[in-house]
């Protein structure tokens, strides 16, 4: 019996005398794919490659500039201390201001590159350390007033804690400035508000209409354009019984882990 076959196929034999073909032609054509698919994945091992190495790069060269500008706040808090020095009275006491403002700074910035790498925070551990800082740097003293933390041990993003901390530490450098008494932080987190960071203290409190938004301090200007990364929103009220004031952020994002304490 002849066995039609065309250009695309080929017949093979049995020793038994049986035969089948194949279709050669869609062979080469998978033959064709698989290399393609070879050729593929080579050339996608080779860009994720160069994607990790310029990652790596890229996390060098954000640590070098971390660790520089640390460095150059460093030079200036020093520079401003020592004209200080030998300014007139009122000169020197805002150059000191300035100088206490870039070092605040510097330790906020040096408390968020232990950061690096990480893509949340436990907050509440965070703020602890940056009110110990401030409080060595703004009070002294055995009678000296006190920044206490309080609140739950929540996890939130690392790119809401950045902001956040410049946040803190200009309303505590404020509050230590105008009010002079204890300060607490205080971290809340409902299902239905989402996070609120406070600053409270126990001083004479704000002015009747005060209004941060019309405030031209460059405290506030700093709060707001930080507020603007987080979607937040900043309330100011009276603190607890009426006494003093109440400087509350309230924010979103989401809650990895909480544990009240």
């Amino acid at each position: 019996m002849s066995v039609p076959m065309s250009a695309k196929e080929s017949v093979f034999h049995f020793p038994s005398g049986g035969w089948f073909w194949i279709d050669t032609h869609a062979q080469r054509e998978r033959d064709a794919l698989t290399a393609e698919l070879k050729a593929s994945l080579a050339r996608e091992d080779a860009l994720l490659r160069e994607k990790s190495n310029l990652l790596q790069r890229q996390d060098m060269l954000a640590q070098e500039f971390e660790h520089r500008l640390v460095n150059s706040l460093q030079i200036i808090v020093s520079l401003l201390s020592l004209q200080s020095r030998a300014a007139g009275p009122e000169a020197a006491g805002q150059l000191m201001v300035a100088a206490n403002r870039v070092a605040s700074l510097g330790r906020v910035h040096r408390g968020l590159h232990l950061l690096d790498h990480q893509e949340s925070v436990e907050f509440k551990q965070y703020l602890e350390n940056l009110c110990e800082d401030l409080s060595g740097l703004l009070f002294q003293g055995e009678a000296a007033p006190t920044i206490g933390v309080e609140g739950a041990k929540t996890e939130i993003p690392t790119v809401f804690a950045i902001p956040l901390g410049f946040i803190v530490n200009e309303l505590i450098t404020n509050s230590a400035k105008y009010a002079k008494s204890n300060i607490t932080v205080r971290l809340e987190t409902t299902p239905t508000f989402g996070h609120s960071l406070s600053v409270l203290d126990d001083g004479p409190g704000l002015p009747a209409g005060f209004d941060p938004s019309a405030s031209k301090g460059l405290g506030m200007k700093i709060i707001g354009s930080l507020l603007k990364q987080i979607d937040g929103e900043l309330k100011i009220t009276s603190g607890e019984n009426g006494h003093g004031a109440r400087f509350a952020v309230t924010f979103r994002s989401p809650v990895l882990e909480t544990n009240r304490i």
